[in-house]
């Protein structure tokens, strides 16, 4: 686990496997360094991450968030966010298992199951940040050590829109 700051102080989470760890070392340093990021010490980021298991649950005609909150409430949630296409479960890696097969129980198929770094406080950003903070992210995704990428990083709909027009 790596940790770095992109672009005006954006905090990035960067996760590897790898059989040659100076050699992904030096990846990671080469390609923040050359997209306007730094490289911090270890601990300087990550206390701004909680790590928490991660349900995501498609919208169907079937599934809805009572059906769901039903189907989890006696395992132990912390959140189920309504999102444009489904539904995501938040809740402690330790009732990952739990959560799962509670949704299985219930007759209910989710997406994708895994522990994710969550920021605790994210940061909204202008245009050019933003556009800054995805050439790092895409740089550090094309690195074939580097499995997954995690951020504070919060872009409005609005700037979202902007740089879609681009």
């Amino acid at each position: 686990m790596y940790e770095g700051y992109g672009p005006n102080g954006v905090a990035i989470l960067i996760e590897c496997l790898t059989d040659n760890k100076n050699r992904a070392a030096a990846e990671v340093r080469l390609a923040v360094s050359r997209n306007g990021g730094t490289m911090a010490d270890p601990g300087s980021v990550s206390y701004q991450f909680s790590r928490k298991g991660v349900v995501v649950v498609a919208k169907n005609s079937e599934t809805t968030e009572d059906s769901i909150l039903e189907a989890v409430i006696e395992v132990g949630v912390e959140d189920i966010e309504n999102r444009d296409e489904q539904f995501v479960i938040t809740t402690d890696p330790s009732n990952m298992v739990s959560v799962r097969t509670a949704l299985q129980s219930a007759g209910i198929d989710y997406e994708s199951a895994d522990v994710e770094f969550i920021s605790g406080m994210q940061l909204q950003v202008d245009a050019d940040t933003a556009r800054k903070s995805i050439a790092l992210i895409d740089a550090l995704e094309d690195l074939d050590d580097v499995q997954n990428i995690y951020s504070n990083l919060d872009i409005s709909p609005d700037v979202l829109a902007q740089l879609e027009n681009e």
